[in-house]
């Protein structure tokens, strides 16, 4: 069960953990919006250490204003980004 819904605002963990890693660097502590809950898969950074990947988790297409993400980014204001992250690099926005 998906724990966030589109329009559901979220930030990305700042976390370096260990290993093999899905999440882009740039997007950690950036906030944004949930736009689409795409499906559950088994976790990737778990399968690349030969494991099941199990429980599997939540995969989100969350959209960022570039502008928030690059705060030097000169395009249109309204430009976004999406990035494909799974749920436990998530939480509620404001909820750090």
């Amino acid at each position: 069960m998906a724990r966030f819904s589109p329009g559901d605002g979220v930030t990305v963990r700042w976390s370096f953990p260990p290993g093999h890693i899905r999440t882009p660097y740039y997007i950690r502590g950036k906030s944004g919006e949930v736009a689409q809950v795409l499906d559950s898969f088994a976790n990737p950074e778990e399968l690349a250490f030969g494991r099941d990947g199990l429980p599997k988790q939540p995969l989100y297409r969350v959209r960022f204003a570039q502008n928030r993400v690059w705060p030097q980014y000169s395009g249109m204001v309204g430009d976004t980004i999406d990035v494909e992250l799974y749920e436990h690099w998530l939480e509620r926005e404001g909820a750090q």
